[in-house]
């Protein structure tokens, strides 16, 4: 008997080591935590020398074309000498447009400085001719500089947003800071939830802002732009998607009505014009259509036909439109607007899925001449979550494609637009027309609010693409859009804020598309002399500033030894940021904060060092601005946002550099216990420059304080981590000496706990003649010891923890009540009771060196040994199931101790899973989240957790059904075998 009973033991707990062993495993590959170097393009601008701004000569146009696109862009020409400061002389201005290509804009400048004459090869080339005349002057360049020299544009292709244009500047919709919805609201004064749908009034006031913009850009050398819609103007006639009363399809009728003479417009200034959507674009009639027919399966060609009639239907009632712009890494309600019954769903995920979609629209594309513009961006979402940045991943879902009609369109950079990036090897391979997308507002680098000038990495980015891709057209430049729109500053292009500061880079994207080699550090001078000043010294100056911008960005915003690596986690790459994240939102999880310690625990003073630097170079910023002459600024309006924005770069990077060294000397000490003076000291220096910054700028619109929320809740985490390892060393010391007066003593609670958690099987034996308040000590030591440790664990801070895990002990109480109702329940309560105690024994004595910090950080950056605690917490909590079988087993049978069993799993886990169904998971790992503190926080704030990490939501409905089955097969072991013997049998009995 004493052997069978070892070798029982001796099967369970390597069973359970084998499970606690595949639990780590798991763990293990879905972490995936790794990190590489990478190549990170070396920037080195310069600023342009000194030199006298050229007055431009009065100019009277002698003879032009007279359509509509050349007499702009004279009008552009005219507007350029009326705001220069003076001019010298006069000169005449002859304007021919060939009959060649109109898709060329190439022209030749011929004459002289004072009689001087535009050949273009086309109306095309005259208007580009007159736009780049336009630009000499507000550079202070001679009119003549390119005299003789034939001028073409490299990249024939050139697009932006829609910029601001009908975006209403509602500084309500902006004054809470926290509206993380990417939607730009666009158009929302025209749009009517009801007939006619849409407002006249307000669309011909929107229309005015759309061509300013467009005047704008077109100035700046672009010719395509992208605009939001494409579901709106579908009616699908024909296919009985909407009912014949669905208002529906009055509404887009009305809405082709109303926006398509909009577009036909810009189409006739000279911006070729594309939809843009994402895929799957949705209306509630549409998402039941498709789910009836085909299942919502995104593979299936005949969902795709559908859409592909969708776009037959626009480009017929709208033939000006060039094509479509499609994304599919990105959708959900944080892109949707609310009460608009359009949204979009992140349904194509796997590679068959993109080629059937690819296939059906670029037949479309092919029919009514108009391109797929197809972007590779993605989020880690399904198969093709890294096409983006993996070219075995973009050769898997593109190769094979082929049609001219298709246009890959990927980000400059091996991830989102970050700096600490390699540039996006992708962009070198495959066969189809290929644009490269540049962002000049860089949501990740405060909305374009400081100086941030990316001619260098994006001269280095374009010479090298072009070297390696012969099929790189374009260019796509995002001038205002880009995560949130009003969790930042207020600035939108050509309205509000001080705009011209990121405007820089679209001029940039423009000037570098048409000549790549053009010299960076002069376009950005001829920017400061069209905005700010004519004087060479203040030009100068300011290209100082400007020189120096890329240093402080990316020092300030980013820790260096950490950003410099390419990190996997979770099967996604995280950004380079990561403690801002995203945007303004300043992290406090210790996920990020433990992982970018322990990258960068062996440079940790060059990481601490980096941020003081980068105040320093912010504030040689600020004061090399201050030092020019006020006289000399054409608008002391202008000059005093270039002031504010530095002195809030100033202000936020030693709010950032003093976090920086807090969070990193709270790493340092959960790592090695060293350093929580130096701890302390940072945390009052954050205390007080954070409360500063928020009293400075916290309902500033232009200046937006940062987020810091889950910053101050990282914090006070980290200020109890050591009273909580105190509590938890006091914990464990009083649970070992109650445990050594259970060896020590032959009876009493003590030793009934430690015998009857050692040996449940003998749980009996152990429990005999013990007295009432033994009895209920029995209950009772343990319960506080549970509570007690797990209050420890969660910093006595996460009642949501506290909750569901409690959930799992409920269970187990509750069946082990009923399961002895009639019978001596003591030795159960003690035998569990004991296993209980070794478990909390576990845990105090992982949270007693360095509190619930310490334990996280050595889950998240040592596998080894969070490897060794999960096969021992494994067998902990399975030793306790076991002590629940062994200790039932003699009053009530194996078959109904193995069904009480069950009933614990079962039970468990359908209260979890109804409890996470009701409250909804999303909502349930938010609340869990922000009082843990162990993701960052703005995951739930963005796509969500469940979306971020690829969490089915259906997972609470699964759970749930799991507990009904477990508790179905609890209730079938459990009930009272029937009598099979004869009757015969039983009389003879």
């Amino acid at each position: 008997m004493r052997s069978a009973r070892i070798l029982q033991v001796v099967l369970v707990l390597a069973l359970l080591a084998g499970l606690g062993g595949t639990a780590a495993w798991a763990v293990g590959g879905t972490l995936a935590i790794s990190t590489e170097p990478v190549d990170v393009p070396v920037e080195d601008p310069q600023p342009a020398p000194a030199r006298p701004h050229v007055a431009p000569p009065r100019i009277t146009v002698t003879s032009a074309p007279d359509d509509r696109r050349t007499q702009l862009a004279l009008r552009e020409l005219e507007s350029a000498v009326a705001d220069a400061p003076e001019t010298r002389g006069t000169a005449t201005l002859r304007v021919v447009a060939g009959g060649g290509d109109d898709a060329s804009d190439t022209y030749t400048l011929r004459g002289s400085a004072d009689d001087l004459r535009i050949d273009g090869a086309s109306t095309t080339g005259a208007v580009r001719g007159i736009y780049d005349l336009a630009e000499r002057v507000r550079a202070g360049r001679p009119v003549a500089q390119d005299l003789g020299r034939e001028v073409t544009s490299r990249l024939p292709f050139r697009m932006v947003d829609l910029g601001a244009a009908g975006v209403e500047p509602d500084p309500d919709q902006w004054a809470s800071g926290d509206d993380y919805s990417h939607i730009s609201r666009a158009f929302e004064q025209v749009i009517l939830p009801d007939a006619p749908y849409v407002d006249a009034d307000a669309l011909a006031e929107a229309r005015t802002s759309v061509l300013a913009y467009a005047e704008h850009v077109l100035a700046a050398g672009y010719n395509a732009i992208a605009v939001p819609g494409f579901l709106e103007y579908v009616t699908f006639d024909g296919l009985g998607v909407y009912g014949e009363d669905d208002d529906h399809v009055a509404r887009a009728e009305a809405m082709r009505e109303a926006f398509g003479p909009l577009w036909r417009e810009l189409d006739e200034l000279g911006l070729d014009v594309h939809l843009r959507t994402d895929m799957l674009a949705l209306s509630t009639p549409l998402a039941a259509y498709l789910e009836d027919r085909f299942g919502t399966d995104t593979e299936d060609a005949r969902l795709w036909d559908v859409y592909a009639q969708g776009f037959r239907e626009v480009y017929a009632a709208m033939p000006w439109l060039a094509g479509v712009v499609i994304r599919i890494g990105e959708a959900g309600p944080v892109y949707d607007l609310p009460e608009w019954d359009y949204s979009s769903a992140l349904e194509v995920r796997t590679v068959p899925a993109v080629r059937a979609m690819l296939q059906a629209l670029t037949e479309v594309g092919e029919e009514t001449d108009t391109d797929v513009v197809f972007r590779s961006w993605s989020v880690g979402v399904g198969a093709v979550g890294d096409m983006h940045t993996n070219p075995a991943s973009y050769a898997e879902v593109l190769d094979g494609i082929d049609s001219e009609h298709l246009v890959v369109s990927t980000k400059y950079t091996l991830g989102d637009f970050y700096s600490h990036l390699p540039l996006n090897d992708t962009l070198t391979q495959g066969e189809h027309r290929r644009i490269i997308e540049f962002q000049s507002r860089r949501e990740f680098e405060v909305f374009g609010s400081i100086p941030n000038d990316l001619g260098v990495i994006y001269q280095q980015a374009l010479q090298r693409f072009l070297t390696a891709n012969p099929r790189i057209e374009g260019v796509w430049t995002w001038t205002q859009d880009g995560g949130p729109w009003r969790a930042g500053p207020m600035s939108l292009m050509l309205t509000e804020g001080f705009w011209q500061l990121y405007d820089l880079n679209t001029q940039l994207a423009a000037r570098l598309a048409r000549d790549p080699d053009v010299d960076v550090a002069e376009v950005t001078a001829d920017w400061a002399r069209r905005w700010f000043s004519t004087s060479p010294t203040t030009v100068a100056l300011i290209g100082e500033v400007m020189a120096a911008s890329r240093e402080a960005v990316s020092t300030g915003l980013y820790i260096g030894p950490y950003a410099d690596l390419r990190v996997r986690a979770l099967g996604l790459e995280p950004p380079p940021m990561m403690w801002i994240f995203e945007w303004d939102i300043l992290t406090g999880d210790s996920a990020v904060l433990d992982i970018i310690y322990s990258v960068s625990r062996d440079r940790l003073d060059e990481a601490i060092a980096e941020g003081e630097h980068a105040v320093a170079v912010a504030t040689r910023m600020r004061d090399t601005l201050a030092a020019t002459d006020p006289a000399t600024w054409r608008d002391p309006a202008l000059r005093n946002a270039f002031v504010d924005s530095l002195a809030f770069q100033v202000d936020l990077f030693e709010l950032l550099a003093s976090y920086r060294t807090m969070v990193l000397r709270h790493g340092r000490w959960l790592d090695t216990g060293d350093g929580r003076e130096e701890w302390a000291a940072a945390r009052d220096r954050f205390t007080s420059v954070a409360a500063n910054h928020e009293r400075t700028y916290g309902s500033d619109l232009d200046h937006p304080a940062f987020n810091l929320t889950p910053a101050r809740i990282g914090m006070e985490r980290a200020e109890r981590d050591l009273l909580m390892a105190w509590l938890a060393r006091i914990g464990l010391v009083v649970l070992v000496g109650w445990l050594a007066v259970g060896v020590v003593r032959r009876r009493g609670a003590a030793r009934a706990l430690l015998a009857a958690g050692l040996r449940p099987w003998r749980a009996a034996d152990a429990v005999a003649g013990l007295t009432r308040t033994q009895r209920i000590a029995l209950l009772a030591v343990p319960v506080l010891a549970l509570v007690g440790s797990r209050l420890v664990l969660i910093w006595f801070a996460a009642p949501t923890h506290l909750l569901v895990t409690g959930l799992g002990w409920l269970a187990l109480a509750a069946v082990t009540a009923f399961a002895v109702r009639r019978q001596n329940a003591w030795p159960v309560v003690a035998a569990l009771g004991g296993s209980v105690l070794l478990r909390c024994l576990l845990l105090l004595a992982v949270l007693a060196p360095r509190g619930p910090g310490g334990y996280w950080f050595s889950f998240w950056t040592e596998p080894g040994v969070r490897t060794a605690y999960l096969v021992v917490a494994a067998l902990g909590w399975g030793w306790v199931l076991a002590a629940l079988v062994w200790a039932l087993a003699p009053q009530v049978g194996v078959r109904r101790a193995v069904a009480a069993l069950l009933a614990v799993l079962g039970l468990g886990a359908a209260a979890v899973g109804g409890l996470l169904a009701g409250v909804g998971l999303e909502q349930a790992l938010t609340a869990w989240n922000d009082q843990m503190s162990l993701l960052p926080w703005g995951l739930s704030r963005i796509l969500g957790i469940t979306v971020h990490l690829g969490i089915p939501t259906d997972l609470p409905v699964v759970v749930l059904a799991a507990g009904a089955v477990l508790l179905v097969l609890a209730t079938a072991l459990a009930l009272p075998r029937r009598n099979t013997r004869s009757p015969a049998e039983v009389l003879a009995a």
